[in-house]
C-alpha cells in the first residue's frame, strides 16, 4: 500500500502530491491515519514566504487521526493515561520532545534541543509522512499523544494541536484571569479563542482589537464584551477600565505597531504576552521607564507544552456554549491543497479544512 503526501518545494512552486510505501511502524513509532488537517497562519505564512521553513517539506500541524498500527514497542496509553486502541481518533503534541536536555527539565519540551516539530520538518528517507497535509502520519517516540474527547467534532478538535493549546499556553503565563481586564489583539483562531477562554476563566472585560469587521463580529460571539479597530482600541479600554489601563494584554497578530499601540494601555502589575510575533518584523520601540515603573511583566509563549493540549481538548469538551466548529469555514480535498492555499478562501477564513481521499474514510465537504 502507499502513503500520499502534500510536498512544499519553496516558494512560487507547486505543493504535489507524492506517494511512498505505507510505512510500517517500529520501534515506539505509531502510524496514525489523518483524518483532516486544518491551515494554519504559520503554514500560510510559510507557503507564501513570510517566514522560512526547510524544503521540500510536508506542512501541516493542526492534525486530527485515527490509530493505524502501533510499533512493538510503542506505549498504548495516551499522554494523559488512558489506554488507547487503533481506530481511536487522536491528536498530539506539535514538538516530540527527548525528555531530558536542558529545556525538557526546565519545563519547555516543545524547544527540546533534539526536538521533532509535525509540520516543520525536512523531506527525509523513513520520516517522509511529517505533517498533517498526507493521508497518513508517522509519530516519532516522545510525542504526547491525546485521545479525543467522545461528542467533540472534528472541525472542534482538529485545531486543538496548534492554535487552542497555544491559548493555554498564553493564558496560563498571563496568570490570574478572574476579574481581570483582558485586552486581545488579534482576532483570528487565535484571538477568538483567547476570548471565549477568558471569559470561561472569569474575565471582567475581554476587549478584541482587529482591524476586521468581519473577525470582530466572530469576537463578539465568543465572548468579547468590547471590540475595537485600532483607531478605537484606546478609547475602548479607556471606557473599560477607567482609564486605568488593562490588566493583560494578549498579542497575537504579531505586528510591531499593535505591539506599540498597546503598550501605553498597560495597567500598573499588568502583563503584556507576546504569542504572534513568529515571523520577521522590525524592532518595536519600547519606554523601559514605562515597564519598569508600571511593574510590568512581558512574556513571550511560543508552542506549548503537552499539559497545554491537554488543557485544550478539555476546554473545548467543555464549553458547548462557544460553537467552535463553525470557526472551519470550508473542507476540501488534499487533492485541491495547491489552489486552496492561494485562495482568497484561505486568506479570509480563520480556519480552512483539508481532508485526505481516503477510500470509505470521511468525503470533502464545502
Amino acid at each position: 500500500m502507499r502513503a500520499i503526501a502534500a510536498v512544499f518545494r519553496g516558494v512560487g512552486r507547486p505543493i504535489e502530491l507524492t506517494s511512498w510505501p505505507r510505512p510500517d511502524p517500529v520501534g515506539g513509532e505509531i502510524l496514525v491515519e489523518v483524518v483532516a488537517c486544518t491551515l494554519c497562519g504559520s503554514d500560510l505564512h510559510s507557503i507564501h514566504g513570510r517566514r522560512p521553513t526547510p524544503t521540500p517539506s510536508v506542512l501541516g500541524h493542526e492534525i486530527l487521526g485515527r490509530i493505524a498500527a502501533f510499533g512493538p514497542e510503542a506505549g498504548r496509553d495516551d499522554a494523559a493515561g488512558r489506554p488507547m486502541a487503533a481506530g481511536e481518533r487522536v491528536t498530539w503534541a506539535v514538538v516530540a520532545s527527548c525528555g531530558a536536555c536542558l529545556p525538557c527539565r526546565r519545563g519547555l519540551p516543545q524547544k527540546c534541543e533534539s526536538g521533532f516539530k509535525y509540520g516543520h520538518e525536512p523531506l527525509r528517507p523513513g520520516r517522509e509522512l511529517s505533517g498533517g497535509l498526507a493521508d497518513h502520519c508517522l509519530l516519532v517516540p516522545g510525542t504526547a499523544i491525546f485521545r479525543i474527547p467522545d461528542g467533540l467534532s472534528d472541525a472542534a478538535a482538529c485545531p486543538a494541536s496548534c492554535a487552542t493549546a497555544t491559548v493555554a499556553a498564553a493564558l496560563e503565563a498571563a496568570g490570574p484571569i478572574e476579574g481581570r481586564s483582558v485586552l486581545v489583539v488579534g482576532a483570528g483562531m487565535l484571538g477568538v479563542t483567547a476570548a471565549a477562554w477568558s471569559r470561561v476563566l472569569g474575565a471582567a472585560d475581554v476587549i478584541v482589537c482587529d482591524p476586521s469587521d468581519e473577525r470582530l463580529a466572530a469576537a463578539a460571539a465568543f465572548g468579547a464584551t468590547r471590540t475595537a479597530a485600532p483607531s478605537g482600541l484606546a478609547e475602548a479600554v479607556a471606557a473599560a477600565t477607567g482609564g486605568r489601563g488593562v490588566d493583560v494584554v494578549v498579542e497575537l497578530s504579531g505586528s510591531p505597531e499593535a505591539i506599540e499601540d498597546a503598550l501605553p494601555l498597560l495597567g500598573v502589575g499588568a502583563t503584556l504576552v507576546l504569542v504572534g510575533s513568529v515571523f520577521p518584523t522590525r524592532p518595536i520601540s519600547v519606554v523601559p521607564e514605562r515597564i519598569v515603573r508600571g511593574c510590568v511583566t512581558v512574556r513571550g509563549v511560543h508552542n506549548y507544552a503537552p499539559r497545554h493540549l491537554q488543557d485544550a481538548l478539555q476546554f473545548l469538551a467543555r464549553s458547548p456554549q462557544y460553537p467552535f466548529d463553525s470557526l472551519v469555514s470550508s473542507w476540501r480535498p488534499l487533492s485541491e491543497i495547491d489552489a486552496v492555499v492561494g485562495s482568497d478562501l484561505a486568506k479570509r477564513s480563520l480556519r480552512v479544512g483539508i481532508r485526505p481521499e481516503i477510500p470509505g474514510g470521511p468525503a470533502a465537504a464545502s
